[in-house]
């Protein structure tokens, strides 16, 4: 079973004019993953609705503590990627697990999007990589803790031989 925890971000953003005025909505990865008829079986926790600049240190201990205490061993966390990577970090002591944490660029209800990519990239990382903290996006899969994202490129890349 893969367990799912959703956080928010620009995955699952829905916006409402042309000032880009938005809010996080409601999470599309279990329909994403139904419509993509996937073969393993997973349940998703939609733990918070939050754009990444606004996850405090209170919101990170809180996807810690649920981390830790899950039954599963492999966990894939959807979170903005602003903020992403720090979050990531804060995991990386949760002993025997695999934890990947994917996110998108564009929101999951826009036709042209990264979101779906991601999710499908990220839920084969998770059940294949060895325990440990993941960033699973722009294709690539990195160590929680040698990643970062280039706001210019707008893509997560390697630091200090991350890949």
């Amino acid at each position: 079973m893969l367990k799912i925890i959703t956080t928010g971000g620009t995955i699952d953003k829905v916006y409402f004019d042309a000032k880009s005025e938005f809010e996080v909505g409601e999470s599309l990865i279990a329909e994403v993953l139904k419509e993509a008829l996937v073969g393993f079986k997973f349940e998703v926790l939609q733990l918070m609705r939050k754009d990444s600049l606004e996850v405090t240190h209170q919101d990170r201990l809180l996807i810690r503590e649920v981390v830790a205490m899950a039954t599963e061993t492999h966990i894939l966390v959807t979170h903005g990627t602003d903020t992403m990577a720090e979050t990531a970090q804060l995991l990386m002591d949760i002993p025997n697990k695999t934890i990947v944490f994917t996110g998108a660029l564009n929101p999951a209800r826009f036709r042209s999007t990264d979101a779906v990519f991601n999710i499908g990239f990220a839920a084969a990382a998770v059940q294949t990589l060895p325990h440990g903290v993941y960033l699973a996006m722009n294709g690539q899969v990195f160590p929680a803790d040698k990643v970062r994202k280039n706001r210019e490129m707008n893509r997560f890349e390697a630091v200090d031989g991350g890949q």
